[in-house]
């Protein structure tokens, strides 16, 4: 009895603190940009160059419950689709991405198109240097009904539900070899400091997202005939929060089995105001992860990740779980490509 009520305890400290980052002084801060653990085996989550890059048309979907057990937690789903549309030159790439998120009262859902041009660097057609723009309409809907007090009722808090449409853009530069790559892409373009998603008159309303800019790369090594090492880590900013830094190491069994680990940590580069509305036992430290991805066919695969937080939040959820599925679509009248492993 003793160790149900402490863990309830917990459970009602952290959906308060939780509550308390969406919101700091009276305006709401939604999850930004969607956090995928495995972005690796699919980049165009996060940079629209990505799209083409398998050359052959690649489907993928993925489905994230973050902070199991945790009430108002996210719950996010996606599917993606991108190839190349220029079958001789290979230079265009189009690719599609439809993203929907539950967070505690909000919802989101988004359609982006993207679009990349893709320069060839050699002869031998190895190395391409892309440039990605994606074209995007979000539906943002506040459920007012969830503001539930938990004596009473509050008067800061309205109770309508709230919907609208919103566009944006999103910006990338991708270029990759046999043996290594890089990405920059530079998401929500159109957002500005006061671009408020509501609009509304009330301020309790008033939920904004921020420009995010994303750095990616990594490399390939051979260990051996049969394993081969893929370390990759990417940078995450948006300018008012700590800096988002992950660092992943995958080792591929005869290019069919995938595992490996991932580490994801705010660092400081630059003084900000996010730690006046941190609370000391939340750190910056974030999340392990381990990842799995098994080939089932040549062209069918499955992932599944799980995170683990490393604070005291830890201790009021039971993990993040992560499933994707992906599918590459042959090309009529060709062989199956080399694998790709970026």
């Amino acid at each position: 009895m003793i160790r149900k009520k402490t863990m309830k305890q917990y459970k009602n400290i952290y959906l308060l603190l939780f509550a308390l980052v969406f919101f700091k002084t009276s305006e709401l801060r939604a999850q930004q940009e969607v956090q995928f653990t495995q972005y690796i085996f699919n980049t165009l989550s996060i940079n629209p160059a990505y799209a083409g890059y398998k050359e052959e048309w690649f489907a993928q979907m993925a489905l994230r419950n973050q902070w199991d057990g945790l009430e108002g937690a996210p719950k996010t789903g996606q599917f993606s689709i991108d190839g190349v549309v220029s079958p001789y030159s290979r230079n265009v790439a189009l690719g599609l991405q439809v993203t929907s998120e539950k967070i505690g009262p909000q919802t989101a859902t988004s359609v982006y198109t993207n679009y990349a041009y893709r320069i060839r660097l050699n002869d031998a057609d190895t190395k391409r240097l892309s440039f990605g723009l994606g074209v995007g309409l979000a539906q943002y809907g506040l459920d007012g009904s969830k503001f539930n007090p938990v004596d009473g009722t509050d008067p800061a808090l309205g109770y309508s539900d709230e919907n609208v449409w919103k566009w944006n853009l999103r910006f990338g530069m991708y270029y990759y070899s046999p043996k290594w790559y890089a990405g920059v892409s530079l998401m929500d373009v159109l957002d500005k400091e006061d671009s408020y998603v509501f609009n509304s008159d009330d301020a309790n309303y008033n939920i904004y997202h921020r420009k995010h800019l994303y750095f990616i790369t990594g490399a390939l090594f051979d260990l051996n005939r049969s394993f081969k090492l893929r370390p990759s880590l990417m940078v995450k900013e948006d300018f008012k929060g700590p800096t988002s830094l992950d660092l992943n190491a995958m080792f591929i069994y005869n290019e069919r089995f995938w595992f490996g680990a991932g580490y994801r940590t705010g660092v400081k580069i630059w003084e900000n105001d996010y730690s006046n509305y941190t609370p000391d036992n939340i750190s910056v430290t974030n999340a392990i992860s381990g990842i799995v991805q098994f080939y089932v066919s040549k062209r069918f695969r499955v992932g599944y990740s799980y995170d683990y937080m490393l604070n005291d939040l830890g201790n009021a959820e039971n993990g993040t779980h992560e499933l994707t599925l992906g599918y590459t679509f042959p090309l009529r009248g060709k062989r199956l490509l080399s694998p790709r492993f970026f």
